[in-house]
């Protein structure tokens, strides 16, 4: 199996410069990305939620990130739960964090690895465009 980079580096400079024209201050996000990796896919997932409505733009970056992360590695066949949970609907939350952890071992450490290297991009480009 040859190693395919599945366009990390170009959708993470994408992420960035939209994330830079939206609002510049949410570029320190992709520190935080880089860094909630260590917590498993439903922590990094559930930042959106807790940005939401507090610090919109830093929210949408995250959930942008996800988006792009959920493409990125289902190009790859690997399927990832992305649903359209509100955040003050404890059910749904708990529904997409057990899909989340119901992922088999294997295939989470592959789906961070893959997280881990688009998040290394975004910081990349982070430090390229502030």
């Amino acid at each position: 199996m040859a190693w395919k980079s599945y366009g990390l580096d170009r959708e993470a400079q994408k992420l960035v410069l939209a994330a830079k024209q939206n609002d510049p201050n949410s570029l320190n996000q992709s520190y935080k990305m880089r860094m909630a990796i260590a917590y498993g896919l439903e922590r990094f997932w559930g930042e959106q939620l807790r940005l939401r409505g507090k610090e919109q733009a830093k929210a949408d970056y995250w959930k942008a990130t996800w988006d792009a992360f959920v493409e990125i590695v289902a190009a790859a066949g690997l399927e990832i739960p992305n649903d359209d949970v509100d955040a003050n609907d404890t059910a749904q939350v708990l529904a997409m964090s057990a899909r989340l952890w119901q992922i088999e071992t294997e295939e989470q450490r592959v789906a961070l690895a893959v997280l881990m290297q688009l998040c290394d991009c975004l910081v990349w480009w982070t430090q390229r465009y502030k």
